[in-house]
């Protein structure tokens, strides 16, 4: 079993495709959803795509930050961005949803990564 891209989404840009940044430090909430290649659905897993002047900037203010979900791009090219998380997501298979899913929410928050049944 191989994972797919379904989606891209975030809830801070209506249109990602055609977004610009207005500054070069930028971060937004990007929402991948990927799900099981040629089956309906998906799940979501979270990342910050920031720039490194954001980081830089973040840095400064709080002194210390981590780095787990970040997606850091020099610039904002929607295109690329799509394509990278696109490979990234295809190459992630297992024999189950479940351990494509721990692989995929190593890249970004799954949101089920801590549910307990």
């Amino acid at each position: 079993m191989r994972a797919e891209l379904k989606s891209l989404h975030s809830p801070d840009i209506e249109n990602l495709s055609s977004w610009i940044p207005e500054r070069q430090d930028f971060a937004i909430l990007l929402q991948v959803i990927a799900g099981p290649a040629g089956e309906i659905g998906g799940e979501s897993f979270d990342l910050t795509l920031c720039s490194p002047s954001w980081i830089n900037k973040t840095v400064e203010k709080e002194r210390i930050i981590t780095g787990r979900h970040l997606l850091i791009v020099a610039r904002y090219d929607y295109g690329r961005i799509s394509e990278f998380i696109s490979n990234y997501v295809s190459s992630c298979y297992g024999e189950t949803w479940q351990e494509i899913a721990l692989k995929l929410a190593r890249f970004g928050h799954w949101e089920f990564e801590d549910y307990r049944a």
